[in-house]
This record gives structure tokens, sequence and C-alpha cells, in this order.
């Protein structure tokens, strides 16, 4: 960070994760470790793209547990129970080692202001997304394939229930992802462990 507009950046995502930690995405704004660098956190052989809002992380390397979250919420114990939609099980189930690629899509507009599986309020704009099976909350990192966008997201609830499509993003993550206007995309979703209390 050698340029004064290097520096303001990270400020002002410093401040705007400040001003913007209690509105149910993935924590506090503090606890960062490792190398800041125009607003991501560098874990090994990239840097990350947090947004503003995703903090609270620390640790790292893209091989086995890449983040450690320093005041982990507790997995919501409901959500880990096997489930039923449209004649399809479900057994969500702890997989530290979950990596995917597949299609990704996005919800919004019709939930916001609804409550998660996790009971947390669905936030349009909040980096935040919803997984089938993983433990929630949780944090997975998502990868646009066809740009090399990479964001790290809370899991706070269930889903998609479409066939072919394995991770539903929140409009905000779609939008840092550069999957609004598409609708879907081809991503790679890699789980990092429990999310941070909120």
């Amino acid at each position: 960070m050698s340029t004064p507009v290097s520096a303001v950046r990270l400020l002002t995502v410093v401040l705007a994760g400040l001003s913007l930690s209690a509105c149910g995405t993935v924590g506090a704004a503090a606890g960062l470790a490792g190398d800041v660098a125009e607003g991501g956190y560098n874990i090994a052989a990239g840097t990350v793209r947090l947004g503003a809002r995703a903090t609270g992380l620390t640790g790292g390397s893209r091989a086995g547990a890449s983040v450690r979250v320093d005041n982990p919420a507790p997995i919501v114990s409901g959500t880990m129970r096997p489930y039923q939609i449209r004649g399809r099980w479900y057994h969500p189930a702890e997989d530290p080692d979950y990596e995917e690629v597949g299609m990704a899509s996005w919800y919004g507009p019709g939930f916001d202001g609804r409550p998660t599986a996790t009971g947390e309020r669905f936030d349009q704009n909040a980096l935040t997304a919803a997984h089938k099976t993983l433990p929630l909350p949780g944090l997975v990192e998502v990868t646009n394939l066809d740009n090399g966008r990479t964001v790290v997201l809370r899991l706070n609830d269930r889903g998609p229930f479409v066939d072919g499509r394995i991770i539903d993003l929140s409009r905000g993550a779609a939008d840092e992802l550069g999957l609004l206007q598409r609708g879907v995309g081809r991503v790679r979703v890699r789980y990092l462990g429990p999310a941070p209390r909120l």
C-alpha cells in the first residue's frame, strides 16, 4: 500500500465495516490478519475480496482450513436435521473439505427482511448465501469462474431448491461476483468453516 489512494480505500473499507457490522453479515470489523490489499484479504495464492462487511477473519492458506474465525457462532442445531423439499431429502453435514463447481443463482427482493434458516433477517444487499447442506452459519469462498472474482460469504439460509444449482447468492453477493445481470453463473464454492458471531 504505497499510494495515498490505496490507503484511502483501506480506510474507507474499515470505516464501512465498522458502521455496518451489525447488519447481519459476516461480523464485526476487527481481527483481520494477513496482508490487506485494496479491501481484500490475502489467502496464500491470491487476494480474496471480502467487501466492507465481511471481516473478523484471521489466518490462512488455500489448503485445508484456510480461515480462522476468532469468535465462531454456534451451528444452529435445527439446521443440521435432514429435511425434505418437493419430495427430495437433504442431509446437512459438516464437510471441511467441501469444494464444488457448479451453477449459482441469486435471490433478493421477494425475501428481503424475512427470517433465514438461522433466524437472521435476510438483507438482499449483504454478502450472504444459501446452501442446501453445509453448516449454518458458515463461511464459503465463492469464485466466479468466468471473471475470476472471489468473495467470502456468510451462509445463513437453505437453498437453492432448483436442479443444477449449488448455491443461492444474495443480491449483494451476486453484484460483487458480477452475476447480477445474467442471474446465474458458473462458480467454485469452497467451505471455510464456521462464521463469526454477529
